[in-house]
């Protein structure tokens, strides 16, 4: 195993692009300690507690919202816009054209994907802004605007740095940040005798099961056989070999998540402006952890599953690629019966995967629950996309290696 792993190092390109993600890590968690000019830091974590959007947006941020840093706002409206793009592709008959248009179409898309961000992020921290209005030292116009525009530089900057590490680097990060802290936690738990060490051997079991869990289901296929037919050139037969259509257990990834929390979390954000008690009673039904709150989540994400993998999986497209370069699956007509078909399996795997998201989404209730252990965030958001990011940064290092010939590291 070690000798594979230094396999990595023997490759000059590998090499460097680990070396400059390493720095852009670096320059990202140095910029979650400046903070911004003209905020009380003690007045904004006064204002993080269980269930509300800010806990979320700070997990994005590796902790940067809660030391409202130039980071505060991480890369959110970046994938925020790179959602909606996403989604008006279905409606926008210039945006599905490009779509179609290969790498020129994909470089005008990252164009619109980049000025939407800049627009979106503008707009968040100018309502950021006014909405933590009180922690704020002299909250007039000016200094409003220079916080937003500080906000919206900063994640600007970042958006650029995800895209150096993506075309000079490998992989990214940033939610594990919080990783040091979880532990610290939990060692003053010990300390003060609130847990037992009981409790971290069973909280330490449940987490390595866990991230076992969600490694074997995102890595899961559903492998679909198609069959090329022959063709005969001259004197030579071309294709009649067999193949098959990969189909994710969890095809839409962290996206149901995301819109789910962020429906739930913003109606109780926004109440905690609001000093009215018939109001404030009503929010506490919708409370991180209660039955209602948990029953919606479960129902929303179930909801998101379904309508973002219809709109992302273009099932039609699919039957038609089949055809044309002369594949069908074996016992269904090329077409729409082999649309209806794939569609069939595709509806039984969200199925599946949506419950697998809304089972690792109340995750962090459930680990609560089972070990005492409060105040660390262990699963759901933060567990996948850490899994996924780490699978995808470990298949293109593998893709490296075994291109130079090497022995892979991935058995």
């Amino acid at each position: 195993m070690l000798s594979a792993l230094a396999n990595i190092f023997k490759i000059p390109e590998l090499r460097q692009r680990i070396i400059f993600t390493l720095i852009m890590f670096a320059v990202f968690r140095m910029g979650t300690h400046i903070p911004v000019p003209g905020v009380d830091p003690t007045a904004i974590e006064q204002l993080f507690n269980n269930g509300s959007l800010f806990g979320l947006l700070d997990l994005f941020s590796g902790g940067a919202f809660s030391k409202f840093s130039i980071f505060a706002m991480s890369i959110t409206p970046y994938i925020n816009a790179a959602i909606i793009m996403q989604l008006l592709t279905v409606v926008v008959p210039t945006l599905e054209q490009w779509s179609k248009e290969g790498a020129e179409g994909h470089k005008k898309t990252t164009r619109v994907t980049r000025q939407l961000t800049v627009v979106l992020a503008f707009a968040q921290a100018i309502g950021m802004s006014i909405g933590l209005k009180a922690a704020i030292l002299n909250p007039n116009p000016v200094n409003i605007l220079i916080i937003a525009i500080t906000l919206t530089a900063g994640t600007t900057l970042l958006m650029w740095i995800g895209e150096q590490i993506t075309a000079q680097g490998v992989g990214n990060g940033g939610i594990v940040a919080a990783l040091p802290k979880n532990l610290a936690t939990i060692y003053q738990y010990v300390q003060a005798g609130t847990i037992n060490y009981f409790s971290v051997v069973l909280f330490a079991v449940i987490a390595i099961a866990m991230i076992v869990f969600v490694i074997y289901v995102e890595a899961a296929l559903r492998r679909i056989p198609i069959t090329y037919a022959k063709r005969v050139v001259g004197a030579r037969a071309y294709g009649g070999h067999q193949s098959h259509l990969p189909l994710k257990v969890n095809p839409a990834g962290v996206i149901p998540i995301i819109f789910a929390s962020s429906v739930l979390m913003f109606p109780i954000t926004v109440v905690q402006f609001i000093d009215n008690p018939s109001i404030q009673k009503l929010a506490a039904y919708l409370q991180w952890g209660t039955p209602l709150q948990t029953f919606l989540y479960v129902v929303l994400i179930i909801f998101f599953t379904y309508f973002y993998t219809a709109v992302t999986v273009k099932i039609p497209d699919m039957a038609d690629n089949l055809k044309k370069y002369g594949a069908f699956i074996p016992g269904i007509r090329p077409g729409q019966p082999t649309a209806d078909y794939v569609d069939f399996v595709l509806t039984r795997l969200v199925t599946a995967g949506s419950l697998y998201l809304a089972f690792i989404a109340v995750l962090p209730n459930l680990i609560g629950g089972a070990t005492h252990i409060q105040g660390v965030y262990f699963g759901g958001t933060a567990l996948l996309i850490v899994v996924s990011v780490a699978l995808h940064t470990m298949k293109q290092i593998e893709a490296m290696v075994v291109m130079r010939h090497y022995e892979g590291f991935m058995k």
